[in-house]
């Protein structure tokens, strides 16, 4: 015996799963804050380093006060953007902003210098917010600190090649953080698209066994109202019979056909149950064979009811049409029996010549109001609907009741469920 496809071994290259992370990625992906505390600390004292030399030796003339004072601006925006640091998972577009306005404040250098800050954020950005932030980040950022470095350079307060340095080397800061960034983000939110589409394949699948368990459940619970309400009227009726008689030989008659109706019942039962046994792998998964309207009208004239069957043309439907029109003959006969006791005569048509097939119960003998949203119409309309007919049930006269079913003769193709009940 073949295994099924389920059981094959499932090809990781084909499904691009991801390695696990190391301890190392473990460890800090347990402790986020930790690694952003960290982090913030060697930026600041890679920072710091450079703002100690914010001393013009090439224009001696600037006032001493003055120096203390770009020294004392430049500190504060170290702090400030190794501050927001600690926040860059949540706001990497304003540690962003802090980082190049750190960037601009190195540009008042004598040897300006590239800070570590715009290298965490640019990656920062990329892999918290997304791909084209960063790459917009980046060239909203270095062109306002381009612009700015030539101007410093144009009012004579930079050199050219100092400007050039600095835009250099914040853009290289700026560059390795953004490709980083988009490289490890990238791959971040892939691992999370798949995890997510993962989620939503259990969802569905646990929706889709939903839905396919009730169908199997409406669909059992309507072969054994069929089964049931026919065999047990049947049966009702041929023991009521023999009770009611004096005739020996009729009461005998009547009990002899009332077991070989609940036999039958309950082999049919037995069969269609059997799909219910836990392993058992041969229980049959679909209806078995039709139900025939000549078996029913028998059935229902030994329980002494005046049931008429007249069948026109032949029968060309298909297996699962023919079973329809089988539980509708049974169906419709069931309920003349059951709430029309003293009809004096119950006609049965089953016309395979016209398209669609018609199926027609009609009786009389109706008393009071009757119903037509019972468990067996509703069975009835979910099987026609199933091989796209159509179902009406209702009065047809004085004291008289209609069962009409139209059924397409290919009824294999599947249909939504589209079959009507008009009262």
């Amino acid at each position: 015996m073949t295994g099924s496809r389920s059981d094959a071994p499932l090809d990781e290259e084909a499904l691009r799963l991801p390695r696990p992370p190391g301890v190392i990625r473990r460890f800090w992906a347990r402790h986020p804050v930790l690694a952003d505390v960290l982090i913030a600390v060697v930026c600041l004292l890679l920072s710091a380093a450079p703002s100690t030399v914010f001393v013009d030796d090439a224009d001696p003339d600037r006032p001493a006060v003055q120096s203390i004072v770009m020294n004392i601006s430049l500190t504060v925006l170290i702090l400030l953007a190794c501050a927001l640091l600690l926040r860059r998972r949540q706001w990497p577009v304003i540690a962003s902003i802090g980082a190049y306005a750190l960037s601009i404040g190195y540009l008042f250098m004598l040897e300006p210098a590239g800070g570590t800050v715009l290298l965490v954020t640019s990656y920062s950005i990329a892999v918290y917010r997304s791909t084209r932030a960063a790459w917009i980040t980046l060239g909203v950022g270095m062109g306002t600190v381009t612009v700015l470095s030539i101007l410093l350079q144009l009012i004579g307060a930079s050199t050219w090649m100092s400007a050039v340095n600095g835009v250099a080397g914040q853009l290289t800061l700026a560059l390795i953080g953004t490709l980083i960034g988009v490289n490890i983000g990238g791959r971040k939110r892939y691992i999370e698209a798949v995890i997510d589409r993962s989620r939503q394949l259990l969802v569905e699948r646990d929706q889709q066994g939903q839905i396919a368990a009730a169908a199997e459940r409406a669909r059992i619970a309507r072969e054994m109202h069929d089964v049931v309400s026919h065999s047990l009227t049947v049966v009702v009726a041929l023991s009521e019979g023999a009770a009611a008689t004096e005739d020996r030989q009729r009461a005998q008659d009547a009990s002899i056909s009332a077991a070989a109706t609940a036999r039958a019942a309950l082999t049919e039962m037995r069969s269609m149950l059997g799909v219910l046994r836990d392993g058992d792998s041969d229980a049959p998964l679909a209806p078995g064979d039709p139900v025939s309207p000549q078996t029913t009208a028998e059935s229902a004239q030994r329980a002494g009811y005046p049931v008429k069957l007249r069948t026109i043309g032949e029968s060309s439907a298909s297996a699962i049409v023919q079973f329809a029109i089988g539980r509708i003959v049974q169906e419709g006969v069931t309920n003349a029996m059951r709430h029309a006791p003293g009809a004096r005569a119950i006609s049965v048509l089953v016309d395979h010549s016209a398209d669609p097939i018609v199926v027609e119960i009609e009786n009389d003998g109706v008393t009071g109001q009757a119903g037509t949203t019972g468990f067996g119409i509703r069975g009835l309309q979910e099987r026609a609907a199933h091989v796209g007919g159509t179902v009406r049930s209702g009065p047809a006269g004085a004291d008289r009741w209609m069962l009409r079913a139209e059924l397409p003769a290919d009824g294999d193709a599947a249909r939504e469920p589209g079959g009507t009940i008009d009262g």
